[in-house]
């Protein structure tokens, strides 16, 4: 290996790996991007998938579409399951290895359900396409269900959401639903009105958005409840069973639970057998790599790295400017290169139409002027003309027709389904 380029392997096609390959990509090296999909997937619209408003064309783009026609670059379809940080090798799924010279760890998160694993059958997260549209058909299965039942009792049920966690994802994700729930789906509906949909937004905290100013997560609370959201603060979940959440007080009953409660890092990390904080994520040097391998970096939400006391939060800019660094890094010959530091732009959560929170620099806006610059900051991000135009369009369509375009029931995810699926999974 010595008479060839330096080998660095990427593993995750997320914000932090695409954006240490698109650095990479012109550098005297070889680069292997490494990641369980083909595509890289613009998180932050997802729920926007999830309630119709987009299609996940909108917001994917294959990972060889965006390293383009790089020479340097390979990209592998696979999983990677463990790594040997003494031989600098991976092991995959399907029983191959790979060996390296640097390692950029990138591979993202998965949702945390605080050792009640059982929960995730009945109440799914939002970290996949997948997700967004089996939560998507259970949303327009409900209303299907509702529509053919006559009893206000029966119904209830299936017009009732319940949204379990009250950071960006949990707010964005009830807005949402509250404008398909209480105006644009109403008009094709006859048998329900708007008034019998119920919207439930829990947090097991005093506030929403607990990162973002005090006065913006009341702003975004009191937005929600004009909505008509019912915002249920200090309200932790107690138990999730079959179309039913469970607190110390009650039990709200539905099938349309939608879990954004907390996020874990990925189990691969467990393989480095080095030190992680609580939620699994690797504490890193000041240069992102582990304490005992300059040779392996870990960025995005698999690194834990404090910055003026506290840590940096798993958010897709903090990822993309670790890529950056890393790949910098890894091109200079500095032996006293700087210690990374994260440059903070702003935080920003969409609430609903013209309606949205921003922090940037320490001012605070909220309202239309904040939803148009979450609108304007999230079209830049998005990887491709095709995608920002296209979303684009969709965004304006909406803004002036109130109607989503993408209600199409085409995998029929339902109970029978879901029930079906666990039991060839026991007999395979």
């Amino acid at each position: 290996m010595s008479d060839e380029k330096p080998h660095i392997i990427i593993v995750g096609g997320g914000f932090g790996g695409i954006s240490a390959a698109n650095k990479l990509k012109d550098a005297d090296v070889r680069v292997t991007i490494v990641d369980r999909t083909n595509h890289h997937l613009f998180q932050p619209l997802l729920y926007q998938v999830a309630t119709a408003a987009l299609s996940p064309g909108d917001i994917a783009i294959p990972i060889r579409a965006v390293l383009g026609n790089a020479s340097n670059v390979k990209v592998v379809l696979g999983e990677v399951t463990s790594v040997n940080k003494e031989n600098n090798q991976l092991s995959l799924s399907d029983g191959r290895s790979m060996a390296f010279d640097k390692l950029i760890l990138a591979p993202g998160a998965q949702y945390n359900y605080f050792g009640n694993d059982g929960w995730e059958d009945n109440a799914p997260g939002l970290k996949s396409i997948a997700d967004a549209l089996q939560i998507r058909e259970r949303i327009l299965l409900s209303l299907e269900e509702a529509e053919q039942l006559d009893d206000p009792k029966l119904r209830e049920p299936y017009l009732t959401y319940v949204i379990i966690g009250g950071g960006p994802t949990g707010v964005e994700m009830a807005g949402a639903i509250a404008e398909i729930a209480k105006r644009n789906m109403m008009r094709d509906y006859s048998t329900f009105s708007k008034n019998e949909t119920r919207i439930f937004l829990v947090e097991a905290g005093p506030r929403i958005l607990n990162g973002y100013p005090e006065s913006l997560s009341e702003k975004a609370r009191q937005a929600l409840e004009d909505m008509g959201v019912r915002v249920l603060l200090n309200t932790p979940v107690t138990d999730i069973g079959n179309k039913k959440v469970k607190f110390k007080e009650g039990t709200i009953e539905t099938p349309n639970i939608i879990w954004a409660a907390g996020v874990a890092a990925s189990p691969l990390l467990a393989s480095l057998n080095t030190e992680q904080d609580k939620t699994g994520r690797i504490k890193v040097t000041d240069h992102l790599t582990l304490q005992d391998n300059p040779d392996i970096f870990i960025i995005g939400d698999a690194a834990h790295l404090k910055q003026d006391g506290n840590p940096l939060p798993a958010l897709a800019p903090v990822a993309m400017q670790q890529g950056t660094y890393v790949a910098r890094k890894i091109m200079s010959s500095s032996a006293d290169f700087q210690s990374f530091r994260y440059t903070d732009k702003g935080t920003m959560a969409t609430i609903g139409r013209a309606k949205a929170v921003a922090d940037i620099k320490g001012f605070k806006f909220s309202g239309f002027f904040a939803w148009l610059l979450w609108g304007v900051v999230h079209i830049l991000f998005l990887i491709g003309f095709r995608n920002r135009f296209r979303v684009f369009v969709e965004w304006m369509w909406f803004y002036f027709t109130f109607k989503r375009g993408v209600r199409l029931i085409t995998n029929r995810w339902s109970d029978a389904k879901i029930d079906e699926k666990k039991k060839e999974d026991l007999t395979t």
